[in-house]
């Protein structure tokens, strides 16, 4: 299976990504659990977090395949390798980094940077991107995700991260995102395995029950 069929087999079972920033080693489990339990399948920790990497690996080892694990915020290719090593198998990053990109599919594993313009899209999957991040998204709109998908190649799986909320996927899915990054509206550092529970299950209703 290939990177981004791996991708979207995770996204077809809930199309949300969870981005728990700030999460410690001691909570992740906790939170990653509640977040399981509400119905989604991918979580992100950024790696400017509280020890990352502890956290990835600790989330990576308790949920194995039934959770798609990953590092968010990936800024340098040599951050790669370490992600792989404690059983990351997604990075995503908020920019268009041709060498984090190149690096993360030499590993084998999920490429995800974060782009604005069809130029850096296009420049993205060159590198060897499996998906694309628009982020932020809100400085664009549906109409602009649309615009993007005319031109870039259809088999590119379109997340949408920044300012999602329940209540307003439909038009960005209308346009052509198969699915979205969840950040603060999600989870906040230090907020409790219930609250977190309680918001994601919100967010799978709202994408799920539409």
């Amino acid at each position: 299976m290939t990177p981004r069929e791996l991708l979207r087999q995770y996204l077809g079972e809930c199309p949300l990504i969870a981005i728990i920033r700030g999460v410690t080693p001691d909570e992740a489990e906790a939170i990653g659990e509640a977040v399981y339990e509400a119905g989604i399948r991918i979580i992100e920790v950024p790696l400017n977090s509280p020890d990352p990497l502890a956290s990835i690996e600790r989330l990576a080892a308790a949920f194995g395949e039934r959770m798609l694990v990953g590092a968010g915020t990936v800024l340098r290719w040599g951050e790669v390798h370490d992600i792989k090593t404690v059983g990351g198998r997604l990075v995503i990053s908020p920019n268009t980094n041709a060498e984090v990109i190149a690096a993360t599919a030499a590993e084998g594993m999920i490429s995800c940077p974060g782009y604005f313009t069809p130029s850096e899209g296009f420049a993205a999957l060159e590198a060897g991107a499996a998906a694309l991040k628009l982020f932020p998204a809100e400085g664009a709109s549906p109409d602009v995700l649309k615009a993007h998908l005319a031109v870039l190649p259809k088999d590119v799986p379109m997340l949408v991260v920044g300012g999602i909320k329940p209540d307003n996927m439909q038009p960005w899915i209308d346009a052509g995102a198969v699915g979205f990054g969840l950040g603060g509206g999600l989870y906040k550092p230090g907020q409790s395995a219930a609250d977190t529970f309680e918001k994601a299950k919100a967010y799978v209703a709202g994408v799920m029950n539409r």
